[in-house]
């Protein structure tokens, strides 16, 4: 009994920690930007580009638009085999264009955010506190919490932009590929339905769900490397608990952002529905 409460202690004072730093790397999000501006820069060209292929140990494009495209693909498929079921498979462009626009891309943008740059973030900072560098910097008087979290969290929330980009436009190449190419729906047909209900509001409201989603996936990873302890080991096991932490955040926060954007009840105010 006495371990529970000791458990149930120590799961609060790390969520009080973890909390914590993440108002301060808010809070000090004006310093950064006055005097840390080229380390962002820096941040974002590796979040983006990164030194070597885009697929292997580079940036975040390639990973972003080969997940969208593969996922968007399964939309084009499974969307046109269950509405050819109640002859309805032209609509088909009708289902691309909600799923894809409010859901796929902002989904598939922070998770390719989360298990590639994320956990790289995790592993840089645990390394940084278990070899002393993090006190370093502050013995040096540099404050550490802005200099290695907020610039990183400046840096995804700039970066995710291109990336929800780049991954709007492959979910949209896929499905339509999928529908047209593979199922012979008429082209005109798909894209009347697809640009019926597609509107500039719903682009809008996705790119806020992946910009939070961006803030949210570097604040938790960040954290949990700016406080791992236990050795290489504790920063093993800080990444695995990062990973875990920001994918079930981010499935929380994609229902409660969807309800708050289109409703409990979402409408299609062209179709009258």
């Amino acid at each position: 009994m006495a371990r529970g409460r000791r458990s149930a202690v120590d799961l609060l004072a790390a969520a009080g920690l973890h909390f914590t730093c993440y108002l301060k790397a808010i809070a000090t999000v004006p310093h950064v930007l006055t005097r840390y501006r080229r380390d962002v820069a820096r941040l974002v060209g590796e979040i983006s580009l990164g030194s070597a292929s885009l697929l292997a140990g580079g940036g975040t494009i390639g990973v972003v638009f080969a997940m969208s495209f593969v996922s968007s693909t399964q939309v084009g498929l499974e969307g046109y085999r269950g509405l050819d079921l109640l002859g309805l498979s032209p609509m088909t462009g009708l289902a691309a264009a909600v799923v894809n626009t409010r859901e796929i891309a902002p989904l598939v943008a922070s998770i390719a955010l989360a298990a590639k740059v994320g956990t790289g973030f995790t592993a840089q900072l645990g390394a940084m506190r278990i070899s002393e560098e993090i006190d370093a910097l502050e013995a040096m008087s540099v404050r550490s919490l802005p200099y290695l979290v907020s610039t990183r969290m400046m840096a995804a929330f700039l970066s995710v932009v291109p990336l929800y980009l780049v991954g709007l436009f492959a979910s949209y190449l896929a499905t339509g590929l999928a529908v047209v190419q593979l199922n012979g729906v008429s082209e005109g047909t798909y894209n009347y339905y697809f640009r019926l209900v597609l509107t500039a509001d719903d682009v809008f409201f996705s790119l806020l769900k992946a910009v939070a989603f961006a803030i949210v996936v570097t604040l938790v990873h960040c954290a949990y490397g700016y406080y791992a302890s236990g050795g290489p080991e504790g920063v093993g096991k800080a990444a695995g608990r990062a990973l875990r932490t920001s994918i079930v955040t981010i499935t929380v926060a994609d229902v409660l952002l969807s309800i708050a954007f289109w409703g409990v009840r979402p409408t299609l105010p062209a179709l009258g529905i």
